[in-house]
């Protein structure tokens, strides 16, 4: 007997799309719903209703596919968006990738990782029967894991599809570094050295590009000497303090709150003070930061805020399914959506690490 799935290879398209048709929903095309009612008739196909049974059972179920829970970015997300798809009345599935711990940074351009990985966590998700997926990365980049024929609803937290296809949340992290520009130049502080993440990162670019809008706009001219290439490692920070204070600058931007850490070290080794004798900022806003002698300004991430964002554009994409008598079919035969991201500000934390010049 042929299974659903083979009856969908055989339409083209994807178990989901087959399935709904069955289950009499209207997201799918009138062409999609004549050729896959087409084949069930040429071939035969009996549907297993106890199996069907179940899956119904399992409806209003949404997936949380996790890069890797050890990343400290990643369980805010997803408690955000858990709590927010419960006070929907979904439940959530949590499936972890595991990608930093199996690979540690090594995997980001290695499709063949990815997939690995990647492939049977989407099978075991389309077998469950789950009306959406989110997709929670360990950072800002494009992802291109996603099948072309997939047509369940995903939403992505803190990462985009490389094609736009779904919705996507992320920092706004050009703004942030805009901010965290204006605000030390605000302190009298014009010679400032910058130590950033890894290079190619795609937070480090919009937080540089944002910090330099923040210099052209004062009409001060952007110094590269005075910028460091990091790679988010306390080390980092130590490594690079020594020559920022040789170069002159007065104030000390690190692109996170660890190698903020870093230049911290540095300069209690040398019997100098951050806030006294130069200026010291951070990023991400860890919870290490507020304990820092003195504590540490810095921006905050807004983790909860991208999962709780994500979670609710999920619960609209699903009802906006659910209202198809008011406007066009979806389905494997429409034309590709095109959503641009959605950014979310990352507010300035004040602290007492910045001094105040003149």
């Amino acid at each position: 007997m042929i299974t659903l799935k083979e009856l969908a290879r055989l339409c083209n398209t994807s178990p989901s799309t087959v399935s709904n048709i069955l289950n009499g929903r209207n997201n799918v095309s009138d062409k999609t719903r004549a050729r896959v009612l087409e084949m069930i008739e040429k071939t035969g196909y009996k549907r297993n209703y106890f199996a069907s049974s179940i899956r119904r059972s399992e409806s209003n179920i949404i997936a949380i596919i996790a890069e890797d829970l050890f990343q400290f970015s990643t369980p805010p997300m997803a408690e955000a968006i858990m709590a927010t798809c419960e006070k929907n009345h979904y439940r959530t599935v949590l499936m972890n990738m595991r990608m930093y711990d199996r690979w540690k940074d090594t995997w980001y351009s290695d499709e063949h990782k990815i997939e690995e990985v990647f492939r049977p966590i989407l099978q075991e998700v389309e077998s469950i029967h789950v009306d959406g997926v989110i997709y929670v990365a360990g950072h800002d980049r494009p992802v291109h894991c996603f099948p072309k024929d997939f047509r369940t609803p995903a939403v992505f937290a803190y990462a985009y599809p490389a094609d736009y296809r779904f919705p996507s949340i992320l920092m706004d992290d050009e703004k942030g570094g805009y901010d965290m520009g204006r605000y030390l130049l605000s302190m009298g502080h014009q010679k400032i050295g910058v130590i950033t993440g890894a290079p190619g990162n795609l937070h480090m670019i919009y937080r540089l590009k944002g910090y330099q809008k923040a210099l052209f706009e004062a009409g001060i001219p952007y110094n590269p000497a005075w910028t460091r290439a990091g790679n988010w490692e306390m080390e980092s920070g130590y490594a690079h303090t020594k020559e920022l204070l040789d170069a002159g600058v007065t104030a000390i931007w690190a692109m996170n709150d660890q190698m903020a850490g870093g230049v911290y070290q540095y300069l209690d080794e040398q019997g100098l003070r951050a806030g006294r004798d130069i200026a010291v900022a951070g990023y991400d806003n860890m919870v290490i930061s507020g304990y820092f002698v003195p504590k540490l300004t810095t921006v905050e991430l807004p983790l909860m805020e991208i999962g709780r964002r994500a979670a609710e554009t999920m619960v609209e994409m699903l009802r906006a399914q659910d209202k198809q008598a008011t406007g066009a079919q979806v389905g494997a035969d429409m034309e590709t959506p095109h959503y641009e991201p959605v950014l979310v500000p990352s507010p300035m934390i004040i602290r007492d690490s910045v001094n105040r010049l003149g």
